[in-house]
């Protein structure tokens, strides 16, 4: 049904000019019939990009019954009239709409937004969507399968990079991992091991992680999540079809996060989880990467450092590395050696896939064992 002006009853729309709500208060999921998925999709100033998400949500295959949860977070171009355009075709598939938004001066956030849309959403599980990317008419379908057989793990799944070529490394990173390695290379600087535009997930698995971080400009949301669903015991699956077609551009809000945010959570995540469990281990890299590991890390376990190692004659020649900011009378030295004399555990501080093969076959000449004898902090 629908109503005088046109617009299913059903459909919730919520858009406003007051300010966004305080961003820690509690938020209900939507009372009403609950829906097999919701599709979540916060939008900031992304109309060149949603005709095309849209229509990509209305071709899904999926056969169950689906919602698309936006949130508009304070965007000034005319991103709020594409999405009530497509709402009546959306509804007319029979996937309900639910559309809030505020008229705020300044965006709340990628977190705030996404805790939003998830909020006023019913789903029993939760895709989310960024407005810049396109799913294909499978992901739904594809994806909810691999959630119900994994109800506590995040879902992702192969991208297709556009532009074609662009962060080349990265993309093959994302689509090359084994099952395995999607829990053992989590501490690497590409992040999540699945990337937060593919994420499904239950809905009660998210309440019990928690929400998304809402500090805003510059925070990490996408990893901080991920840390913690593994912190709960949480997998990590994904389903090996390429399901979307992963933009690149400037205004991505990848692009504003910070680099040494970044490199704080990953070392503090590596000392909670690796660290914590060794007794004493090998930084395998005596160059800069190596030894800002081995500054960042707690006395404790710089303690635990017995040597770098390295395939580099003139660092292996200097013998040690000394650390020379350090408040430590004697300051520690710690010696320097070549790989093959090197005794593991190993944290890799060389990065992947940039060395011709060297580094990965070195590794594999030690037979050692990714995730028991090594990790990689790249």
């Amino acid at each position: 049904m629908v109503d005088a002006g046109g617009r299913p009853q059903d459909s919730v729309d919520m858009l406003s000019s007051a300010s966004p709500p305080a961003q820690h208060e509690e938020e209900p999921c939507r009372p009403g019939r609950s829906l097999d998925v919701s599709i979540i999709l916060p939008v900031y100033n992304a109309s060149h990009w949603l005709d095309e998400c849209l229509q990509a949500v209305l071709h899904q295959d999926f056969q169950g019954t689906m919602e698309l949860s936006v949130f508009d977070d304070a965007s000034k171009d005319d991103s709020r009239a594409v999405i009530s355009r497509w709402s009546t075709q959306l509804e007319r598939r029979g996937i309900s709409t639910v559309i809030s938004g505020h008229d705020s001066a300044q965006p709340g956030g990628v977190g705030y937004s996404k805790n939003r849309a998830v909020a006023q959403s019913s789903g029993r599980y939760l895709c989310f969507q960024d407005a810049d990317d396109v799913m294909m008419p499978q992901r739904v379908r594809l994806q909810y399968e691999a959630a119900v057989r994994n109800p506590t793990s995040i879902i992702g799944c192969r991208v297709r990079r556009e532009p074609e070529g662009s962060t080349e490394r990265y993309t093959r990173w994302i689509n090359s991992l084994s099952p395995e390695q999607l829990l053992t290379q989590v501490y690497t600087s590409h992040g999540p091991t699945v990337i937060m535009p593919t994420w499904l997930c239950s809905r009660d698995w998210f309440q019990r992680v928690g929400r998304f971080d809402e500090g805003g400009l510059g925070v990490p949301e996408d990893l901080l999540f991920f840390y913690e669903s593994l912190r709960r015991g949480g997998g990590v699956h994904r389903v090996d079809d390429c399901l979307l077609v992963y933009r690149y551009h400037d205004q991505a809000a990848t692009q504003s996060v910070l680099e040494e945010t970044i490199w704080m959570l990953r070392v503090a995540f590596l000392q909670e989880r690796v660290l914590s469990q060794w007794e004493a281990f090998t930084i395998w890299n005596a160059g800069k990467q190596g030894r800002r590991l081995y500054r960042s890390l707690s006395v404790a376990n710089r303690r635990k450092v017995r040597a770098f190692c390295d395939v580099d004659e003139n660092k292996i020649r200097k013998g040690f590395y000394t650390y020379e900011e350090s408040k430590e009378k004697p300051k520690p030295r710690v010696p320097i050696v070549h790989f093959r004399e090197a005794l593991p555990p190993y944290v890799v501080c060389v990065k992947l896939d940039l060395t011709g093969g060297g580094l990965e076959g070195n590794l594999l000449s030690l037979n050692l064992k990714e995730g028991l004898h090594y990790h990689h902090f790249s």
